[in-house]
């Protein structure tokens, strides 16, 4: 009698718990189950990564580079959409001597000087050696000058922003409409849009002062007159060489440059 309860505990347990044969049982069809079900498919989503790889692509649509074919400086120019602080006046400044005095900018300038010289611009230079060295310091001068009033001192005085912005989108026609609207539009310090006072009347002062080292027989207004829109529409060119040249590094030289 005194077992009775011993016997009756140890019925209940063997009818609680599982038999040895059955845990095996059922760990086997709890495997070919979980074989049998195919995972199930996670819900795509954008990683940070792939994020930061979505930007860098549309940052490189538009890439500006220094110099346009290692020769014309490209300082001033901004990549698409790119967001830049505003420029401290020590910072235009420092695009003034790199406009003016790096070895693209002589290059440049020494282009200009035959240029001028072929066409016999100005007969009391004369030819030859001498000659060219004439027109080159002139050019040097004129370049410098016009870099200074355009890219320092009137922006920092009207807190005008000297970079050009490229556009990027559109067709050839509202790009360069475009690049040439910027003579007369700029941006403020504030990224807002003012009428170009560091283009215009930038040129015009370099223009000017130009009458102080030319020959005298072209110090008229009309021959100031002349070199101010010269000026001016060699930016404008510049502009447009600018708006488009990271298309055609892109598609012409594969970014080589």
């Amino acid at each position: 009698m005194a077992l009775s309860p011993i016997l009756l505990g140890v019925g209940i347990c063997m009818q609680t718990l599982p038999s040895h044969a059955q845990r095996e049982a059922e760990s086997t069809v709890a495997a070919v189950n979980d074989d049998a079900l195919p995972d199930a498919p996670q819900p795509a989503q954008a990683t940070p990564a792939a994020t930061t790889d979505q930007k860098v692509d549309q940052a490189n649509t538009g890439q500006q580079t220094k110099r346009i074919l290692f020769i014309i400086p490209n300082f001033r120019s901004v990549s698409v959409d790119e967001k830049l602080p505003p420029l401290k006046p020590k910072e235009k400044l420092k695009l003034v001597f790199q406009d003016s005095f790096d070895y693209s900018s002589f290059i440049y300038v020494g282009i200009l000087a035959g240029i001028g010289q072929a066409e016999n611009s100005y007969p009391e230079f004369h030819q030859g050696a001498a000659g060219y060295g004439r027109y080159y310091w002139h050019n040097l001068a004129d370049s410098t000058s016009e870099n200074a009033f355009t890219e320092f001192i009137i922006p920092v005085i009207l807190h005008q922003d000297p970079r050009y912005y490229t556009l990027g989108r559109g067709g050839v026609v509202k790009r360069t409409i475009y690049s040439l609207d910027r003579l007369v539009i700029t941006r403020t310090d504030n990224a807002n849009e003012t009428f170009n006072f560091s283009e215009i009347v930038g040129a015009g002062a370099s223009s000017g002062i130009s009458n102080f080292y030319y020959p005298s027989k072209y110090s008229t207004w009309t021959k100031t007159g002349q070199k101010w829109l010269t000026q001016v529409a060699l930016d404008g060119v510049g502009n447009i060489a600018k708006e488009f040249w990271p298309d055609i590094n892109a598609h012409v030289f594969n970014n080589k440059f």
